[in-house]
């Protein structure tokens, strides 16, 4: 017999997810001094907002491809 996979769907849509790691990043990083761990969220945070860009330019319009 077969296992049946979970399908389910993340409540939120990648963008938004991708914007929300982001933006709490950004936040931690504010409240920290200087170190390892702040460089560690900034770039965290900067990865996140590449993604997002990333997944926009993807998913735009003048990128369908021919029909």
């Amino acid at each position: 017999m077969k296992k049946k996979r979970n399908r389910s769907r993340p409540p939120l849509p990648l963008q938004e997810r991708l914007r929300q790691t982001a933006g709490h990043a950004r936040e931690k990083t504010a409240r920290l001094p200087s170190g390892p761990e702040r460089e560690r969220l900034i770039e965290t945070a900067v990865a996140n907002e590449a993604a997002a860009a990333i997944d926009r330019w993807l998913s735009s319009p003048g990128l369908r491809s021919p029909r």
